[in-house]
C-alpha cells in the first residue's frame, strides 16, 4: 500500500494535477486527464505512455 505522505506529493505527469488512489487500490487516478497509473509491487508507474485511459463512469476512491 502507498503511504499517504507519497500520495500528498505525487502529481500527474501530464497535467501536474493531483492523483487519487482508485477504488481497488491498484492504481492512481488523475480525474482531470482521466488516466489510471498502475501500481506494481507498491511502486506507482507514472509514465504517460503506460497510463490507461478511463471511462467517465469510473471514479477514484473517496477519502
Amino acid at each position: 500500500m502507498i503511504r499517504q505522505e507519497l500520495l500528498d506529493i505525487i502529481a500527474c505527469p501530464k497535467c501536474k494535477g493531483p492523483v487519487q488512489l482508485n477504488e481497488k487500490e491498484d492504481g492512481l487516478v488523475c480525474l482531470h486527464c482521466m488516466l489510471l497509473y498502475a501500481i506494481r509491487d507498491e511502486i506507482p508507474i507514472m509514465l504517460i505512455d503506460e497510463a490507461t485511459p478511463l471511462e467517465r463512469e469510473e471514479t477514484a476512491k473517496d477519502d
